[in-house]
């Protein structure tokens, strides 16, 4: 039998993420992401316009997922996206449902709103295809950044096997170029 957790999300800003939080944050995110990920802020590219995070207990910090509004084109069309970006939960405290959680807290986020699609890019697509999101194949531009430095290196076009989406809209997808109108998440 499973243990009934208690966890608390919360909606945050980022520019009100300071002191504590801040460093909670990047010990998550770099736990979860390794040496891969910056260890000298809280996110990789570009700071998110907001995030949720999940708390045990305890109050430990144990999820989060960063949240980036933006338009973009799809084969000549505007479309409003809800980009997630670094979706992750603690080692301790996986396959209890906290991905999904924070999954669930961004669709019902989209109600109402302006919002057409969510958008991800995931290696593993397995959490998002069980909550009813779906790989498509479309040519992408984005602008290149430089992680290290964090400066421009360009334009990228490619197909990106990895992108994700969830319809939470009246639009539909379609396969054809798809222009991000900023960096890749």
């Amino acid at each position: 039998m499973k243990e009934e957790r208690e966890y608390q999300v919360k909606q945050i800003v980022d520019y009100d993420i300071n002191g504590k939080m801040r460093v909670e944050i990047q010990k998550l995110l770099c736990e979860c992401f390794g040496d891969d990920y910056p260890d000298d802020r809280i996110y990789f590219k570009q700071t998110p316009h907001f995030r949720y995070l999940v708390y045990n207990e305890d109050q430990r910090l144990v999820g989060h997922v960063g949240v980036d509004y933006r338009v973009m084109n799809l084969k000549g069309e505007p479309i409003n996206v809800l980009g997630i970006i670094d979706l992750c939960v603690s080692k301790s405290s996986r396959s209890l449902g906290i991905g999904s959680q924070l999954l669930f807290e961004l669709e019902r986020f989209c109600d109402g709103r302006n919002i057409d699609f969510l958008l991800l890019f995931a290696d593993d697509p397995s959490l998002y295809e069980k909550n009813g999101f779906q790989s498509v194949s479309n040519q992408c531009t984005w602008m290149k950044i430089n992680d290290q430095n964090q400066t421009t290196r360009g334009i990228g076009t490619e197909t990106i096997n990895e992108l994700m989406i969830k319809r939470v809209g009246t639009k539909k997808w379609s396969s054809g170029q798809l222009d991000m109108l900023g960096y890749l998440y």
